[in-house]
């Protein structure tokens, strides 16, 4: 059967992506023009099941289920192309008509970093939506409003127009759409403050106006394309029975004792004039006539020589088409023309004309009837006769018309002469289907009185075939019943899924007879089982566990079948309630106050949580292993279990059970409780289940590498098990770095750029005015030079990247061992980079000559200063100081040593800060050349290892 493509607003577009300020804008889509459906693709519609109309809808109009609305119920959808459309040339929207609406929820700000772009995400979704919606944030209440917006509409597909062509949604304003193009209408939905917040996607399903049941007349398709794709030829040869008139052409050629050709076109007395012959007659004989007495001339005048008579030139025809044709005059067609050819050049027959009384007429008189059905349907092409200079094709008004749909091979409407019973019709109809009901066939009737009838035909007899028709009737043949009584059908995670015949003492193992039915991943544990009582029409839901069934065949645990049974086999990590959710309908219809819908839920680590049917007697095993089975992470010493009842109140109250896990899975039937209507079990995750802490050892350790580590252990335990350290290790240059500690310095280090750059702003118009006020002053042109060089620390302190450094003594740690003053307790994501034994003295800052020297026993801050040039201008020498290896920091002031200078080692580095105080007086600008120094030197030794 073909598929039922849509006949949509179809969309093409892509995402555009811009990157400003790490922010990710969204483009939209792009609209596209309308398409239309193939009269096939809607007849494949009209005659599919209930169950594959609803699968063929949701590839037109998405996921939602389809519930049509009353006054759309009966009618078989038809789109009628432009191209034949006479009465609706444009193709805008009519009252009556059918609307199929499908939405999708627009991507909101919270949501658009993850979603990426509408449309990339979905491989080419055919939704479009306006660029003048911006996303904005929604609240929760918002974003269930548009759900439940986005249900509502969708479950009532598709909407019947009203005569005045308004369409009229659940919970909206009438929206009138009568005299617009799909696109227009489009639009006209997308201005509505209701659907603003939806990509929207619109279908018109338009019915037949000729008709209520929006079937095609019959047999009005021959004359679609080009007309002279049907116009016969002048190059193709003339056969015998051709007659020959005026303007023809005939070729003899002689040959043997003579030996020569003539073409000679027929005079208007029907006569040619062979030279040694004379005068031959000619016109109005057939060809083959023609062509003997030429032969029979040339025998008895001409011995010795042999004639071959054929046709040249054809002469042309003027015709004249009059009546209910597409295009009724005159028109010119070859000599060898029919009538169908005529009405092909006049553009075919309209939808009011007849096909079966074409009169053709000659000199005044009927020549012939044609009977278009007779050449469609049978190839009789008897009386369609070739036409001659002044004929007339009369196309009269169409006849009775009576309309067949459902299983037939051929639904249309067709027009009747001699077909006056029902059986009649079906023979036109080309028979009926192999799923038709003929004991269910109806036909609808208008009474001369414009009431309405319907009347119930069985067609398995001769009465119901032998019924009359009367013009206007339609016959509807309907469909068997979808369900197959006596058979099981599988569905679901299997190789083979489909129906299989039941026989009495069938079991599950008889259907899926080993594991190699089911492909991989399929839950074997739980197969769920729909049941359908065929008396009562009643459902119940139960499970089966197909392992157990295998290994234990013909045994309880191998489920007796019976008809009408459907199974379903999952896989074990898919979510179920596709599957699961409209069986729990099926069971919310038949429950009440007294009988509770048979229902239970199972939530937290199982692979598959959700709500499952409640067998007889299921308990709480029977539950984990309908949610597939708990997940590694589950904690299997205890579960909790909520219970629902209707208390002596008269009103539902909760209760909590706790559940012994552990010795339920033991086998303990005490423990493995039995479940009742509503039950929720609750399965908890394992404590720091969740929980890795890893940290880092770089650089010269025995074996560097990330370790995972149990809370509250300490670095001297991990460079224990990473072996210590190697012989090339530098220990007092470590460097250990945090993530929190990291992530607080740059808070600080914003919030201080931030402050600064408040203050700047006023200092920088202190500047101004004071250059502007002497542009000549030296005072004004230093403050505006002293405010670029602020601006500049200010930009260098927004581009640090903080490290997260906390100082360690890691020689007195590696000394004093674990537990020790020294140690440090470990928090995941730390890091400990060790590089290897230096030389190395480094002179950062205000100097002629920043650079690094090789340490000198006896070396001092000052030495080191002296090597690179000594104090630039702008230095500011009191504040001079020296970082040590491990980060620690020692000042020149007597305070912060033993009096005089401060002594350097290998791997310190010696930090000649800027003059601050011919900056704005702020008090931080100390702070941040400390800050930059400080983060240059540790981002020194970490860039080595690649750590920065």
């Amino acid at each position: 059967m073909a598929c039922l493509n849509r006949c949509t607003v179809w969309t093409r577009g892509q995402p555009l992506i811009v990157a400003l300020c790490g922010a990710w804008l969204l483009s939209l889509l792009v609209s596209a023009p309308v398409h239309a459906q193939t009269a096939e693709q809607l007849r494949a519609y009209q005659n599919a099941s209930p169950a594959q109309r609803d699968a063929l809808m949701k590839q037109v109009g998405g996921n939602a289920p389809v519930a049509t609305q009353a006054g759309a119920a009966n009618q078989v959808l038809v789109n009628r192309p432009s191209d034949v459309d006479d009465e609706n040339p444009s193709g805008k929207i009519r009252g009556g008509e059918l609307v199929l609406m499908d939405l999708l929820p627009l991507p909101d700000a919270s949501s658009a970093g993850s979603a990426g772009s509408a449309g990339s995400a979905e491989a080419g979704m055919p939704l479009r939506f306006d660029a003048r919606r911006l996303m904005v944030p929604l609240s929760d209440a918002e974003r269930e409003v548009q759900t439940k917006t986005l249900q509502l509409i969708l479950a009532h597909n598709p909407y019947q127009l009203s005569a005045n062509g308004v369409l009229q949604l659940p919970g909206f304003s009438p929206i009138p759409l009568a005299g617009l193009t799909p696109d227009q209408a489009h639009e006209r939905l997308a201005l509505d403050p209701n659907l603003q917040r939806f990509a929207l996607q619109l279908q018109i399903l338009r019915p037949s106006s000729l008709d209520a049941a929006g079937l095609r007349l019959f047999g009005y398709d021959l004359f679609k394309g080009s007309a002279s794709a049907f116009v016969p030829g002048t190059d193709i040869p003339a056969p015998d029975d051709y007659k020959i008139g005026p303007g023809d052409q005939m070729s003899i050629q002689l040959y043997g004792q003579t030996s020569t050709v003539y073409n000679f076109p027929i005079t208007r007395d029907g006569t040619i004039s062979l030279p040694d012959l004379g005068p031959i007659a000619v016109g109005g004989m057939s060809l083959g006539a023609a062509r003997s007495q030429i032969e029979s001339r040339v025998a008895k005048q001409m011995i010795g020589t042999q004639v071959r008579v054929t046709l040249g030139e054809l002469r042309t025809a003027r015709v004249l088409v009059v009546g209910d044709a597409m295009r009724p005059g005159t028109v010119v067609v070859s000599g060898l023309s029919t009538a169908t050819s005529a009405l092909f050049a006049s553009g075919g027959v309209r939808p009011i004309g007849s096909l079966r009384n074409i009169e053709i007429k000659r000199d005044g008189a009927l020549l012939r009837r044609l009977d278009l059905y007779d050449v469609l349907l049978k190839g009789d092409t008897a009386n369609d006769v070739a036409l001659q200079t002044g004929d007339v094709v009369l196309v009269p008004p169409i006849g009775p018309t009576v309309g067949i749909a459902g299983e037939v091979r051929r639904p249309a409407i067709y027009e009747i002469k001699a077909e006056k019973t029902v059986g009649a019709l079906l023979d036109l109809a080309g028979g009926v289907g192999p799923e038709a009901d003929l004991k269910l066939v109806t036909l609808d009737r208008i009474e001369p009185g414009k009431e309405r009838t319907s009347v119930r035909l069985n067609l398995t007899t001769v009465e119901g075939r032998a019924f009359v028709l009367r013009s206007g009737d339609v016959l509807r043949i309907p469909q068997i019943s979808p369900v197959v009584s006596n058979s099981i059908l599988v569905e679901g995670h299997v190789y083979h899924p489909g129906n299989f015949a039941y026989q009495p003492g069938i079991r599950l193992s008889d259907i899926l007879s080993s594991r190699d039915e089911l492909k991989p991943r399929a839950d074997l544990h739980y197969v769920l089982v729909r049941r359908e009582e065929i008396a009562s029409g009643r459902v119940t839901v139960f499970s089966a566990d197909l392992e157990a069934a295998l290994a234990h065949r013909g045994e309880a645990a191998d489920l007796l079948l019976m008809p009408r049974d459907k199974i379903n086999v999952f896989d074990v990590v898919s979510p179920r309630d596709r599957i699961v959710s409209p069986l729990l309908d099926e069971l919310q219809t038949q429950s009440s106050p007294t009988a509770f819908a048979l229902a239970v839920d199972i939530s937290g680590f199982v692979n598959a949580p959700g709500r499952y049917p409640l067998e007889p007697g299921m308990r709480v095993l029977d539950v984990i292993r309908a949610g597939g089975g708990l997940k590694d992470q589950a904690y299997t010493a205890s579960a909790e279990l909520s219970r629902y009842a209707i208390g002596s109140g008269k009103q539902r109250e909760a209760s909590l059970i706790a559940v012994d896990l552990a010795a339920a899975l033991r086998g303990e039937a005490s423990a493995n409780l039995e479940l009742s209507p509503y039950d929720l079990l609750t399965i908890k995750e394992t404590p720091d289940w969740g929980r890795v802490e890893d940290v880092e050892l770089v650089g010269e350790v025995k074996f560097p590498g990330i370790y995972r580590v149990r809370r509250g252990e300490t670095l001297a335990s991990v460079m224990k098990r990473a072996g210590g350290l190697n012989s090339n290790a530098f220990a007092r240059g470590a460097v250990f770095m945090r993530e929190e500690l990291k992530t607080r310095e740059k808070e600080s280090i914003d919030k201080m750029a931030d402050r600064l750059q408040a203050q700047m702003n006023g200092a920088t118009i202190t500047a101004a005015n004071s250059v502007t006020a002497a542009s000549s002053n030296t005072a004004g042109k230093d403050a505006a030079a002293t405010l670029a060089i602020s601006q500049s620390l200010i930009s260098q302190l927004r581009a640090t990247k903080p490290v997260g450094r906390l100082v360690i003594d890691l020689p007195a740690l590696i000394a004093r061992g674990e537990g020790s003053d020294a140690d440090v307790t470990l928090r995941p994501g730390d890091k400990l980079v060790i590089p290897r034994e230096t030389q190395e003295v480094i002179v950062l800052g205000e100097v002629q000559n920043p650079t690094s020297h090789l340490f000198r026993r006896g070396m001092n801050k000052d030495m080191a200063i002296a090597l690179s040039g000594g104090y630039a201008t702008g230095a500011d020498k009191k504040r001079s100081y020296v970082m040590h290896a491990d980060g620690s920091v020692a000042l020149f002031a007597g305070r912060w040593s033993r009096g005089g200078n401060v002594p350097v080692l290998a791997g310190d580095t010696v930090v000649v800060p800027l003059d601050t105080e011919r900056l704005p007086p702020l008090v931080e600008w100390q702070s941040i050349s400390s800050i930059l120094y400080n983060f240059a030197v540790a981002a020194s030794s970490l860039k080595t290892f690649g750590v920065l």
